[in-house]
């Protein structure tokens, strides 16, 4: 096994040329293993095996510096620095991380997870170099999909200027997570193309060279017109206008092809970007064939790519993705957005049904919001459905674009609360925070999958920003025969009892339930409210839940500061209410990846932490 003599970074320059394409072989082949029994982004990290493998050849590593977009294509550069042990937990509670972590090895310099950010980053380690007089090589991998947000073109602009080395890759596979669109996406296509350009100039440059007499200054005449040449088969040259010297396309599965380019580009006094073109699941047909599917996939069976697990119930996005279809049909008016994922966000039905009515962005969050905000400044109900942690990406545009011109904007927020194995990048649990301190954003979220449906309803009829949170998984389907009609800042009475109230919003109802049946198991008699709205929460049942009760118990899944319970607490505290109120959210820290329910039980989350939670502070008044 070639992938025995893989301990430590550099190892793989101990390797000949036959053994580096066994080497690639064999980390495909490594790869499908253990994603199928783990789970894990498959597709995006078989296109990049080669590529990984001529970084690690060409540069020097941890001193040399590689920034990893979205970082999720980087587990063939896990296996090249000595992780391979790791894969066995990866993404695991307490395992390896399936993104590069500096606390987890000093050959991941920068912590990633979100899309379009890797130019910006290593363009700071290129100029902490130079300030420094250091010495080293950086390079930022960047996919065709992660250059369609709005960040990376700051970051080119401002690279435009450098006078020493930064080398960027694109990793050009046509892909995101869903196939890619938008006017750089077909720049690119037509990139992919102009094999006439780069052979006539290997052609030229092969045969003048030759020429002992009149070969160096002919050579360099052509130089300076060399612009002018490409400009004729390459539309646009967007990079090299940009001051940024462009090689490619090269192709991204041929090692000498890579390593070569590589080389070159280490020679450029500048910014120089590296054109790279793969293939999204290479070497592995169902990846191949269906590469969104194998963009983060739960284990499978290899032979058939078809997943282990048991079929499962309806998910909150299943829900929202059926509901959307029928508000689309019964208003003309309704439109939908999305920032490159129709399908993780459940719009591609919609899109399917209303083509003229769906708009995917690009990876592009910012612009989702703005452009949402100008189409309902134009009578349009424009429903932006991004997850919980993308839309962080967004806030200026939601205060400035949204809110203060109290637009109606329907904020569809998938994912929110703790999603598990993705860890601290992609964990939904500052929405609450973040929107409730916005005038006019108003924030909901359905203890059942009918409450989703009741509440998208009432959303597109609202005549301000309005937000739905729900989780990520199955959606519940329990207290169907609890459906009163939603009022806004009302909440809903699921029990009504004394002693202790319990005041669960979204998600954390169905946890609510299970605590609130343990503590009537042990003696304690407990209200239970769906609090339906986190901001204008009910503040009339809360003067009334501390008539009659002790205590008033907040969940929610999101963190503590700046949460429902935060505000809740507040308003007991400013009208000098009898009741003492116990707050149950995510401590103010960043949850790593893991189980979700392990992760609960690691936050104080879980049924047994909170009955005991509750009990201490009942026990204490």
């Amino acid at each position: 096994m070639l992938l025995d003599k893989i301990n430590q970074p550099n190892d793989i320059k101990k390797l000949d040329k036959e053994e580096l394409k066994g080497l690639a072989e064999e980390i495909r082949e490594f790869l499908i293993d253990k994603i199928s029994t783990t789970g894990g982004h498959l597709a995006s990290n078989l296109g990049v095996v080669e590529l990984t493998m001529a970084l690690h050849l060409v540069l020097n590593l941890p001193e040399d510096k590689i920034v990893w977009d979205v970082g999720h294509q980087a587990y063939t550069h896990k296996i090249l620095t000595g992780r391979q042990e790791g894969f066995d937990v990866l993404r695991k509670y307490g395992g390896m991380s399936g993104f590069p972590k500096r606390k987890e090895s000093n050959c991941d310099c920068f912590d990633t997870g979100h899309s379009s950010t890797s130019i910006s980053a290593a363009l700071g380690y290129v100029q902490a170099r130079e300030i420094a007089k250091e010495n080293y090589t950086v390079v930022a991998v960047i996919g065709d999909g992660a250059l369609t947000g709005g960040m990376a073109y700051e970051a080119l602009n401002n690279a435009s200027h450098l006078k020493s080395n930064f080398i960027i890759i694109l990793n050009d596979n046509n892909m995101s997570i869903s196939e890619n669109v938008g006017g750089m996406s077909s720049y690119l296509g037509n990139l992919r193309t102009a094999e006439s350009y780069n052979g006539i100039k290997e052609s030229i440059t092969n045969t003048i060279g030759k020429n002992p007499v009149y070969g160096d200054k002919v050579m360099k005449n052509l130089i300076k017109i060399k612009s002018g040449i490409k400009q004729l088969f390459i539309p646009g040259m967007f990079f090299e206008d940009m001051g940024i010297k462009y090689l490619g396309p090269v192709e991204g599965h041929n090692m000498e092809k890579l390593v070569k380019a590589l080389k070159e580009a280490k020679k450029v006094k500048g910014p120089v970007l590296v054109h790279v073109m793969t293939n999204k699941g290479q070497g592995y047909a169902p990846a191949e064939r269906h590469p969104s599917r194998f963009h983060g996939t739960e284990p499978f069976d290899i032979e058939t790519g078809l997943p282990l697990a048991r079929k499962k119930k309806p998910s909150y996005t299943n829900v929202f993705s059926t509901v959307m279809v029928k508000l689309g049909a019964r208003n003309e008016r309704i439109v939908a957005i999305t920032a490159a994922m129709p399908d993780g966000t459940g719009l591609k039905r919609f899109r399917n049904m209303y083509k003229e009515r769906f708009f995917d962005v690009g990876i592009a969050e910012e612009h989702a919001v703005t452009f949402a905000a100008g189409l309902a400044a134009g009578g349009m109900r424009p429903i932006v459905a991004i997850y919980s942690s993308f839309l962080q990406r967004a806030y200026d545009q939601i205060i400035h674009d949204v809110c203060i011109q109290n637009l109606p904007v329907v904020f569809a927020i998938d994912r929110a609360g703790l999603v598990g194995s993705d860890g601290e990048t992609h964990q939904g649990i500052f929405d609450i925070s973040f929107l409730s301190g916005i005038p006019n954003m108003h924030i909901m979220a359905p203890k059942n999958k009918w409450e989703l449906s009741d509440m998208m309803k009432f959303a597109v009829a609202f005549q301000s920003p309005i937000a739905i949170r729900y989780p990520r998984g199955e959606a519940y389907d329990e207290f169907k025969e609890y459906r009163t009609p939603v009022v806004l800042g009302k909440s809903e009475t699921l029990y009504d009892e004394d002693e202790i109230a319990l005041f669960a919003f979204g998600s954390m109802v169905k946890i609510a339930k299970e605590v609130r049946d343990e503590l009537k198991n042990i003696g304690y008699n407990c209200s239970l409210i769906n609090a339906r709205f986190a901001k204008p929460f009910d503040e009339e049942r809360i003067r009334e839940l501390a008539e009659d009760h002790k205590v008033i118990v907040t969940l929610e899944e999101g963190v503590k500061s700046g949460g429902l319970g935060e505000h809740v607490a507040n308003f007991v505290s400013e009208k000098n209410l009898d009741v003492k109120v116990e707050i149950i959210a995510i401590p103010d820290e960043y949850v790593e990846h893991g189980n979700v329910d392990i992760l609960k039980k690691e936050v104080g989350m879980d049924k047994e932490s909170i009955v005991n939670r509750i009990v201490s502070a009942y026990v204490g008044l």
